[in-house]
């Protein structure tokens, strides 16, 4: 009977609830949940922004990668154009085989809209700077044979204009707080200005009715070409509305290259004296 009552007893002991704890033993290990999490929290953060394409880190080495294969492509076209223009037996030699001419034209067209229009390609190692590699040789043939055709202090003075241009508009662009890449309708609009300009300039200038088109053309191209300097100076920096991925290195190395090119072969024919 004895036993029974002890069983009993145990067993609404059981039943009863245990009392809920004191403050002070609620919250000690609160700081050691709230260091824990913040922790977590922290690593994950560090994670996401050590992986991001925004982080500024990543952003500059895709920067510097940039100029340092654009500025090889630039001496290796710097070489291939004093080459052309000091050089006389190499200048008459260009100058009565413009096959060679049309042949590196085809190249350049090959392979831009190869690096271009294949995405896969262009970021395939090493694929991406062996087409990149052939497309500045191809483009520094051409620039150079143009240069041939001129005086070669023009060449010099185009070169110094060109070089002034392009580090003043990089400049601007990396301080500016103008958004240059929301611009896009104003530069279709002008390229479909120059594109007309070109096909009036086809047909009037071999009949000589307009003198001046020819340099009209040709300052309108060099303005263009200024701006897409801009715009894919502040493609590159990536804080404005548009930017090109880091992973598209190639990409916007042939856009900057390009566009420098483009602005000296105008300024060229606006300020270059031909050869007599």
């Amino acid at each position: 009977m004895t036993q029974d009552k002890t069983t009993l007893a145990n067993k609404q002991q059981a039943s009863v609830s245990p009392a809920p704890p004191s403050y002070e033993e609620a919250t000690a290990d609160v700081p050691k949940m709230l260091a824990s999490t913040s922790e977590l929290c922290y690593n994950d953060g560090e994670m996401l922004t050590e992986f991001t394409w925004d982080d500024r880190n990543i952003r500059r080495v895709f920067i510097r990668k940039v100029y340092t294969i654009l500025l090889i492509q630039l001496l290796v076209t710097l070489a291939i154009v004093s080459l052309f223009t000091f050089c006389n037996p190499i200048k008459d030699y260009i100058q009565t085989n413009p096959g060679w001419y049309w042949a590196s034209y085809g190249v350049f067209f090959v392979t831009y809209l190869t690096l271009s229009c294949c995405s896969g390609l262009r970021r395939q190692f090493p694929w991406n700077l062996i087409l990149l590699a052939i497309f500045t040789l191809s483009l520094s043939y051409m620039t150079g044979m143009l240069s041939s055709f001129y005086n070669t202090k023009s060449v010099i003075m185009c070169l110094g204009i060109t070089a002034a241009v392009c580090l003043l508009v990089t400049i601007l662009s990396f301080q500016t707080k103008i958004d240059v890449t929301s611009y896009q309708g104003v530069l279709l609009i002008f390229c479909m200005v120059l594109f007309i300009s070109g096909l009036v300039l086809a047909v009037v200038l071999p009949f000589h009715y307009v003198p001046w088109l020819h340099t009209t053309y040709a300052v309108l191209g060099a303005i263009l070409f200024t701006m897409f300097l801009a715009f894919d100076t502040q493609l590159l920096i990536g804080n404005k509305r548009y930017t090109v991925s880091p992973e598209d290195y190639i990409f916007a190395t042939l856009s900057i290259y390009l566009d420098i090119i483009y602005i000296f072969s105008f300024l060229l024919q606006i300020f270059g004296t031909r050869r007599e």
